[in-house]
């Protein structure tokens, strides 16, 4: 199976299945010298983990990552790091009844018809499941940015759930209040119209679309390229291939259609260094695929969760019969809330991408000290006493 790898010098593969026995994923190309630890990581896992509200799926996952290959004393060799998420509450049985009889709008029938098998129990690699991997890659990501001269700043919150849309709000705001309530939302009082609509669609067994909204500041101007490799159109990659993704959109994105060129054009001005901007940012932060140094913002559609337990027809093809099924089980009545952090999370990764491949980060190692060996974070000798130790280097005397 391919299209298990995204990024170009920032690598991330993956592999698992919802309700196999680990998830996990292999990062390339990551710079030594980044401090990183576990808990780094964890800290975004946690964002994402089930089980957080009432309006998240009950599967009891501690999602607890471990470093497996990639760090020495605390930091980044510049090989590749490893880790692992071991799956702890998987229960395959609800999902028996559909293995010959896919589940409406799945990826069952698909992967069946693909590859002639597929592993059923939770929707195997077609879960959403899948991004926990997405997550834990962003976290070092966000770790090598946040070392390195650049103050380069992610954030995402949820601006729309089924009809109920937030007002628009300010980078600060998504700064200070995404994380206060189950919604993620960064408007409380539209947070708690959410949460009220969410309950509803939830006691109806049934469940709700929505929309989020995200920005990234402090990208230096000069970053992607023309057509195939410019910015949005990786960015436009990387949110498509979040799962329940339908649209993706920046700037104005659809918007634009309503607007004529004289509105939409950005006039240009000199800044207080005297270096050419523009005034306004329809084109979020992007022109021609390169960037201009202003923020780049825009928006990701998801639908609503297709595992729903009010019946449903299917076909079975095993025994040709119709079958009015329902998908009953642990799952989320709407997917924004967490699905902000593996939006930012593929900011990370898509933005130190484009960093390193042009050339803004030096792709071997943070410092940017390409021959030096006597760094900071190069392990030190274990010997403490060569005498006593099993093998050892004798100094030699010098000559007079």
């Amino acid at each position: 199976m391919n299209g298990n790898s995204f990024g170009r010098l920032f690598q991330v593969t993956t592999f698992g299945e919802s309700h196999g026995e680990a998830m996990g994923c292999t990062v390339s190309g990551c710079p030594a010298g980044v401090e990183l630890s576990e808990a780094d990581v964890q800290a975004e896992l946690d964002r994402r983990r089930p089980g957080q509200s009432m309006i998240t799926t009950s599967r009891n996952e501690p999602d607890a990552v471990s470093i497996k290959s990639g760090l020495q004393d605390g930091y980044t060799t510049g090989t590749p790091i490893g880790m692992v998420i071991q799956n702890k509450d998987a229960r395959s049985g609800k999902y028996e009844p559909f293995v010959t009889a896919p589940r409406p709008s799945h990826g069952d029938f698909t992967y069946s018809a693909k590859f002639g098998t597929r592993n059923w129990g939770g929707g195997g690699r077609s879960s959403a499941r899948e991004t926990v991997n997405w997550v834990a890659a962003g976290a070092v990501a966000k770790q090598v940015l946040a070392q390195s001269e650049y103050n380069v700043q992610v954030k995402a919150h949820v601006n729309q759930i089924g009809d109920i849309q937030a007002p628009a709000v300010s980078f600060e705001e998504m700064l200070e209040h995404t994380e206060d309530n189950e919604v993620r939302c960064a408007h409380p009082e539209t947070a708690e119209r959410m949460r009220e609509r969410v309950d509803e669609y939830q006691e109806a067994g049934d469940s709700i679309g929505g929309s989020i909204y995200f920005e990234v500041r402090g990208v230096p101007r000069g970053l992607g390229a023309p057509r195939f490799e410019a910015v949005e159109a990786r960015l436009g990659r990387a949110m498509m291939a979040v799962p329940a993704t339908t649209a993706f959109e920046f700037g104005l994105g659809r918007g634009a259609r309503e607007v004529a060129g004289i509105e939409r054009n950005d006039a240009w001005a000199f800044d207080e260094v005297g270096d050419p901007v523009p005034t306004e940012n329809d084109h979020g932060g992007l022109q021609g695929g390169i960037t201009t140094g202003e923020p780049i913002y825009g928006e990701v559609t998801l639908h609503a969760p297709t595992s729903i337990p009010k019946p449903q027809e299917t076909v079975d093809w095993e025994t040709g019969e119709r079958k009015e099924i329902q998908v009953v089980g642990r799952h989320d009545p709407v997917l924004p809330p967490r699905g902000v952090p593996v939006v930012e999370s593929m900011l990370w990764l898509t933005v130190l991408d484009f960093m390193l491949l042009g050339g803004r980060l030096n792709p071997d190692r943070l410092d940017d000290r390409p021959g030096a060996y006597d760094t900071p974070y190069h392990p030190s000798s274990p010997q403490t006493d060569p005498e006593d130790a099993a093998t050892r280097a004798e100094t030699l005397d010098e000559e007079e």
